[in-house]
């Protein structure tokens, strides 16, 4: 997401206007969930996927009235009707609704559009809300605000804390962006902040697939490792952040580990994952992998367990590490992680 963010940041700034067509509701089986985001250019050229086929069809000649009205609108889908039919494409059967936005290239919106990336990147949970206005009532722009702990810090939706509170505890409570009615009005919610951080502890050979993969999907990747000569920008250019420790002694000092960090142990030797293994099950984080066979699984979780861990503890981890796809290369086998990584991220919620 913040990628894609960064790249419409650059367009904006370079003068061009885009349409933004973001899937908000949905009922039966649809391409994609909702929240998903599409933004389309004059030429029809889009960046990001909103499912493919005839629903970006629809959306891209829609787009062409939104580039001349320069006016906001919602429209629905319908996936199992006689036009969805008649295509090539897959039929999903589902219903969806949209809302198409004009963004235009002027100060004020790049200049929002940028602010939004720098909350992005400087961290923290947040919400982004939009009143939504109905077909008839077509504003050039919606009224929006992005919510950090019930107050604005974004955008110009004069509503009260109360109301903030109210709207976001809807889509925290479901962990997803959502439609929420209040007093009468219904408002877009969704969360608005870096999908999770993976720590890869280990700069070997399977780590660099592993970065490259899990930055593709939008973590937020960072890695360690004690030898300067593996843990560096030539090796890892994808990596968001290169840590070069002392030892994989007091690992975690000086970290924020919390539900949404993901742990990945692939060191270079059974004792380095085990200190590292020791010390992540002392952490909240949402997902735990260690590498290896399960002949070393055993004896590291033997040496956990005379150290006073519990079964339970060690349920927490993911070993051996990875979706089975009876993965062999580095690059197999961190395509293997990464989906794991994927999945659990579903599972425990934005």
């Amino acid at each position: 997401m913040l990628k894609q963010l960064q790249a419409i940041c650059h367009l904006l700034e370079d003068g061009e206007d885009l349409v933004q067509a973001t899937i908000i509701k949905h009922a039966g089986s649809t391409p994609r969930s909702v929240g998903s985001k599409m933004f389309i250019r004059r030429d029809g050229s889009c960046i990001g996927s909103i499912g493919g086929g005839i629903v970006e069809y629809e959306m891209q000649k829609l787009a062409r009235e939104i580039f001349d009205t320069r006016k906001a609108r919602i429209e629905d889908f319908d996936l199992s009707g006689e036009g969805a039919a008649t295509t090539d494409q897959m039929i999903c059967g589902g219903k969806l609704e949209f809302l198409l936005e004009f963004l235009s290239s002027d100060s004020e919106s790049s200049t929002a559009m940028r602010r939004l990336v720098t909350s992005l990147q400087e961290g923290g949970k947040g919400y982004l809300i939009k009143a939504l206005d109905t077909k008839e009532n077509t504003a050039s722009r919606m009224e929006y605000c992005l919510v950090r702990k019930n107050k604005i810090v974004l955008g110009d939706l004069s509503e009260n804390e109360t109301c903030l509170s109210q709207l976001t505890d809807e889509s925290a409570k479901n962990k997803s962006p959502v439609i929420a009615s209040l007093e009468g009005k219904r408002y877009f919610v969704e969360p608005s902040f870096l999908p999770g951080v993976v720590y890869i502890f280990g700069a070997g050979h399977v780590s660099r697939p592993v970065a490259e993969l899990a930055s593709m999907v939008d973590f937020r990747t960072v890695v360690l490792d004690d030898r300067e000569d593996f843990a560096n920008k030539e090796r890892f250019p994808k990596a968001d952040q290169i840590i070069v420790i002392p030892s994989y002694d007091d690992l975690f000092s000086g970290l924020e580990i919390g539900t949404d960090s993901y742990l990945v142990i692939v060191t270079r030797g059974h004792m380095h994952d085990k200190t590292v293994l020791e010390q992540s099950l002392r952490t909240p984080a949402g997902y735990i992998g260690m590498i290896g066979s399960r002949r070393k699984q055993r004896l590291v979780y033997d040496e956990l367990l005379e150290n006073g861990f519990s079964e339970d503890d060690l349920k927490r981890v993911h070993n051996p590490i990875g979706i089975e796809i009876r993965a062999e290369t580095p690059e197999e086998i961190a395509v293997s992680i990464v989906a794991e990584l994927i999945k659990a991220r579903a599972e425990i919620g934005f």
